[in-house]
């Protein structure tokens, strides 16, 4: 049986659990869009739910909840009448600002439009 060895790629470690921790959070289906509109400034609930079309209001709900459980999104409320929520990024939040803007870089270059197809086509590689 083979031994796998450990060795850094470029200084990078090949697993490390809070990078696998945060990749999973920021990857949950619908996380990157809501972070990405709340770069803008916070947002009630039914301004995101405008903003982010083709998402149901109890995932929105459930994924804002895990934000504000990890310290990404905190939840304000300003005492009535009406009462009002709106959603801000934290500190963490607003430093994934770099990061979501590379990412969507990254898309605008090697990600392909869908074009209403219901599978994507292969992500070009450099070659």
């Amino acid at each position: 049986m083979k031994s796998r060895t450990h060795e850094p790629a470029s200084g990078i470690e090949a697993f490390c659990p809070r990078f696998h921790r945060a990749v999973e959070l920021i990857g949950r289906r619908w996380t990157g869009a809501i972070i990405r509109v709340l770069l803008a400034g916070p947002q009630r609930f039914n301004e995101l739910a405008a903003a982010v079309p083709g998402m149901s209001d109890r995932l929105l709900a459930e994924r804002l909840r895990e934000l504000e459980t990890e310290n990404v999104v905190r939840r304000d409320v300003s005492n009535g009448p009406p009462v009002r929520v709106a959603y801000a990024l934290t500190e963490a939040g607003r430093e994934l600002e770099a990061t979501i803007r590379m990412l969507g870089s990254w898309a605008e270059r090697w990600v392909p439009q869908s074009n209403g197809r219901s599978r994507p086509r292969a992500i070009k590689t450099k070659s």
